[in-house]
């Protein structure tokens, strides 16, 4: 249904729906559960993305956990949507915690091998590339440019 929606108007809403969350995650408190996919192609490099909400920055692809939804599936299907590509030999390698618009976020990391052609959809990703880890962009929030090596 919202692909009736014209892609600017429909990241005009995305930023104010997430304007509105990240005000709610702060007066709520609640604990957030989601996935990022550390996603690879056949050469190597890693696929990131930017949103089309958020500060812009390039991060890896991922989002919120649907309830009853395990972490593995959840990443498999958050690359699928923000990508168009399938992910291979998925699994799980651990979580953590981290600070989220004013209360936690619990981050499943599910790392694979991205199959297909990369493509933003326009509206939620306003760009995804791949790059070699190597020769990561600079504009990456720092907890991702500092921990993803390590991942």
């Amino acid at each position: 249904m919202f692909h009736l929606i014209p892609a600017p108007l429909h990241r005009a809403a995305l930023r104010q729906v997430h304007a509105l969350r990240t005000r709610w995650w702060r007066l709520s408190g609640k604990r957030l559960v989601g996935v990022r996919v550390i996603a690879f192609d056949a050469a190597g490099s890693v696929l990131l993305v930017r949103h089309s909400y958020g500060n812009g920055k390039w991060m890896l692809p991922g989002g919120g956990i649907g309830r009853g939804e395990a972490p593995l599936a959840a990443g498999v299907r958050e690359l699928a949507e923000e990508t168009g590509c399938r992910l291979d030999h998925a699994r799980e390698i651990e979580w953590h915690d981290e600070p989220l618009a004013g209360t936690v976020n619990r981050v499943h990391l599910v790392v694979g091998h991205a199959v297909g052609t990369v493509r933003a959809d326009g509206r939620e990703i306003v760009e995804c590339r791949t790059f070699p880890p190597d020769a990561l962009p600079a504009d990456m929030p720092t907890l991702f440019a500092r921990e993803l090596p390590g991942w």
